[in-house]
């Protein structure tokens, strides 16, 4: 069957629509760029499952960073989807005896979606985690409060730590690395998913940082580093640290989590801006802990990012996705 040959559904979107949604669905950021999700068009409902052999069992042992992954492929959809002017019904978790299966959506036709939804649907292809130091980030009093407007709707709350905290965060982080420094399992996961070319998932070496560079951001996960070089050598990092919380630390919280996490590094990248989500320090207690008492209002820490604004335009190619067969599947009636 040829995609001239499927029928095109009342109610639904065609063929190259969802298709051409799920490319971008995948696009979003995972842990270590697994890519931890599958989706599957039963021919009317289009439905999210997480994928357990791309949980990380060192770094993420609850598998709660899966389904953040999982959470922000879902924004992804949901933007792309409105951007071609259809509304996602969406029900998350719809079916307690089976986890894996995280959202189920259906669809209606949505002839005039926010005008910012295209703008975001847009910046899709130029997001990217930029893990180098970062300038000041520009316009930043005039975006937060359209960040905190985004993350609203999934009850998280989104805090910007006092650059009094950056020594603070620097400290945990490297305890965080200190702490896994020795632990065989972490260090050959981490080994496994990051440094390599020419693979289809993974964090490549053209998103890596060399220790010098490094060094001057403080605040990061210690991956392999790459042979010495000094991009951005006049910069030290001055990025501003986002922190994204919820109320509690349930499967669907860390789904909304994912979708917050989604809607924050959309906006900011079509604000000009560059980002780059951390979750180490929230995966030791102590660090998390430490990001709990940073914030007045208390509740879970679960992801921070860095936003900035990075000199001239070096983005960087795109990072590798695995084949849409591998993660997309469609039954069409």
């Amino acid at each position: 069957m040829t995609t001239r040959d499927i029928p095109v559904v009342s109610g639904l979107p065609d063929h190259s629509t969802i298709e051409a949604a799920m490319g971008l669905a995948c696009r979003a950021p995972s842990v270590h760029n697994t890519q931890p999700w599958h989706w599957d068009f039963d021919g009317a409902r289009l439905h999210l499952y997480s994928d357990p052999d791309r949980q990380l069992p060192s770094a993420d042992p609850r598998g709660r960073q899966l389904v953040i992954s999982c959470g922000a492929a879902l924004h992804h959809a949901r933007t792309a989807f409105a951007a071609g002017n259809w509304h996602t019904d969406t029900v998350r978790l719809p079916d307690p005896a089976q986890p894996q299966h995280l959202a189920t959506i259906e669809f209606r036709p949505w002839p005039d979606p926010p005008p910012g939804v295209r703008t975001r649907a847009d910046a899709i292809d130029h997001r990217y985690t930029d893990r180098l130091p970062m300038l000041e980030p520009v316009g930043w009093s005039d975006l937060l409060p359209a960040l905190r407007k985004l993350v609203s709707p999934h009850e998280i709350e989104l805090d910007v730590l006092d650059e009094s905290a950056r020594s603070r965060l620097a400290t945990a982080s490297e305890k965080s690395a200190a702490l896994r420094r020795y632990d065989m399992l972490y260090q050959s996961e981490l080994h496994w998913w990051a440094g390599h070319a020419e693979m289809s998932e993974g964090v490549p070496p053209t998103s890596l940082v060399s220790d010098a560079e490094f060094a001057r951001v403080g605040i990061g996960r210690r991956f392999p580093s790459v042979p010495h070089s000094m991009r951005r050598d006049d910069i030290q990092d001055r990025a501003r640290i986002v922190l994204l919380s919820s109320t509690g630390d349930s499967a669907q919280e860390w789904l909304h989590t994912g979708e917050a996490l989604s809607a924050v590094l959309l906006e900011c990248t079509a604000a000009g801006l560059t980002t780059c989500a951390l979750t180490h320090v929230i995966e030791v207690q102590s660090g998390r802990q430490l990001l709990a008492n940073l914030v007045p209002r208390g509740g879970l820490p679960q992801v921070l990012v860095r936003v900035g604004s990075a000199p001239g335009h070096d983005e960087p190619a795109p990072t590798p996705r695995r084949p849409m067969t591998d993660v997309f599947t469609e039954h069409w009636q």
